[in-house]
C-alpha cells in the first residue's frame, strides 16, 4: 500500500466542477480528500455524499459557526481539521481549492515524480499561475483544464496574488502537523521547536528563512515553475463567474468578487497547455468515477443546476450589467496587457485605469506588428 496523500478543501456550490478536480488529482497520486461544505443548494453535497458512499472521499458539514472565535468558513474548517485522525495519519497533506490544479512538470507528471525530484524535504510550496477565461463567455461542462489555456506570464510582479503559493507537506515530525503545529490556507504554520525544516519552492530551491516563519507568497527571491505549478482557474467562463460571485468567498468573506477581482485574476497574456499531458490519465479516472452507480446522473443534475442558476442570475439587471462589463471588448483587450497596470489599479478596478494607459494598451498590437 502506497503513501496516503490528502487534500483538505472547502466547497460551496461547486457541484459541476467536483468530478474533474477529484479525478485529476487522483490520477496524479492523491489518495484521499476531506471536504467541508456549508450552505450548498446546487447538488454539491449530494455529489460529495455519493462519492463518499463509494469510498472516494470524506465530506463533513463545516463546523465554523459552532466553533469558538470568529472564524470564516475556510479557517474554521482548517482549525477543526488539525485534530482529525484522517489529517494527522496522512503521509502528505495539502490545502487546495476546487479551482486549483497541481501541475507537476517533473518526470511523468505525478506526485511520485515531484517528490523524487525534490528529494527528502518537509514542504513543497507551489506558486499560483493565474489562468483567465480565454474569452469564454458561456458555461460548458468540458474539462476546465482544457477550456482555459491562457494565463499570466511566468514572471508576473503584479498583482500580489501572482506570487501566492499553496503547499504540500510531510506529516513526519513530532507535532500533529509534522514539524508544525497549525494548518494555514497557504502553508503549514508555526514551526515547532528547533527542528531543521527542509522547505523548497516550485523549482526545488530552498526558500528563505523568513518565508518559513511567516510567508504565504513568494517574491523575486523565490519564484518559478520548473518542477510544479499550481494552475489557478479563478475565473472559468464568464457565466460561471457570475455564479461564483453570487456564492461569495470562503476565506475573505467580506470582499466582493466584482470587477476588481475579475481584472486582477483574468490573465489572458500567455498560453500554457502543459497540464494537458496529464489529461489522458485524468479522463480515464473521470470515466471510472462516472461509471460508479448514480454518479453520471448526479453529474447531469449538477450541470443542469448550474445552468439554471446562470439563467436565474442573468435575468437580474445588475448581473446582466456586470456580465456585459466583464465580457466587453475593452475588458478582453485589457486582459491581454495586464502587465501595464499598477497594483493600485488592480486593487481598485478597471474604472480607475487612466485613459492614457488604455490608449497605450490599444496601441500595443500595432506596435508589436510594426
Amino acid at each position: 500500500m502506497g503513501p496516503n496523500r490528502l487534500i483538505v478543501t472547502c466547497m460551496k456550490n461547486e457541484a459541476p466542477f467536483i468530478l474533474e478536480w477529484v479525478a485529476y488529482h487522483r490520477s496524479i497520486g492523491f489518495t484521499d480528500f476531506l471536504v467541508f461544505t456549508n450552505d450548498c443548494d446546487d447538488g454539491t453535497v449530494e455529489m460529495l455524499d455519493l462519492l463518499q458512499r463509494h469510498g472516494i472521499l470524506t465530506r463533513r458539514n463545516n463546523p465554523y459557526l459552532e466553533m469558538k472565535g470568529n472564524h470564516n468558513p475556510q479557517k474554521g474548517a482548517l482549525r477543526f481539521a488539525e485534530d482529525l485522525d484522517q489529517v494527522q495519519d496522512a503521509d502528505w497533506v495539502m490545502v487546495a481549492d476546487v479551482d486549483e490544479f497541481v501541475n507537476v512538470h517533473a518526470g511523468d507528471g505525478t506526485l511520485d515524480a515531484l517528490i523524487e525530484a525534490v528529494g527528502d524535504v518537509d514542504v513543497i510550496s507551489m506558486q499560483w499561475r493565474l489562468f483567465g477565461n480565454a474569452d469564454v463567455t458561456k458555461y460548458s461542462p468540458e474539462f476546465v483544464t482544457e477550456q482555459f489555456p491562457l494565463c499570466a506570464p511566468k514572471f508576473c510582479p503584479t498583482p500580489t496574488q501572482a506570487w501566492a503559493v499553496k503547499s504540500i507537506w510531510s506529516n513526519k515530525g513530532p507535532h500533529k502537523i509534522g514539524k508544525f503545529t497549525r494548518i494555514g490556507v497557504h502553508r503549514p504554520l508555526n514551526p515547532g521547536g528547533d527542528e531543521d525544516i527542509r522547505w523548497v519552492d516550485g523549482c526545488g530551491r530552498p526558500v528563505l528563512d523568513k518565508f518559513i516563519d511567516t510567508g504565504w507568497r513568494f517574491g523575486t527571491h523565490s519564484h518559478g515553475y520548473d518542477l510544479v505549478t499550481l494552475n489557478h482557474y479563478a475565473c472559468r467562463s464568464a457565466e460561471s463567474f457570475v455564479v461564483k460571485r453570487d456564492r461569495g468567498r470562503v476565506n475573505h468573506v467580506d470582499r466582493d468578487q466584482g470587477l476588481a477581482y475579475w481584472l486582477r485574476m483574468n490573465f489572458n497574456m500567455e498560453e500554457d497547455r502543459s497540464i494537458q499531458r496529464n489529461l489522458v490519465r485524468a479522463r480515464d479516472e473521470y470515466n471510472r468515477l462516472m461509471a460508479l452507480e448514480g454518479v453520471a446522473r448526479q453529474q447531469e443534475d449538477a450541470i443542469n443546476s448550474h445552468k439554471a442558476k446562470i439563467a436565474g442570475l442573468m435575468s437580474r439587471p445588475d448581473t446582466k450589467t456586470f456580465f456585459e462589463d466583464i465580457t466587453s471588448a475593452r475588458q478582453r483587450l485589457i486582459s491581454r496587457h495586464l502587465n501595464l497596470l499598477s497594483r493600485q489599479i488592480m486593487d481598485e478596478g478597471p474604472g480607475t485605469i487612466p485613459e492614457e494607459i488604455f490608449d497605450r494598451i490599444q496601441r500595443v498590437p500595432d506596435l508589436m506588428a510594426s
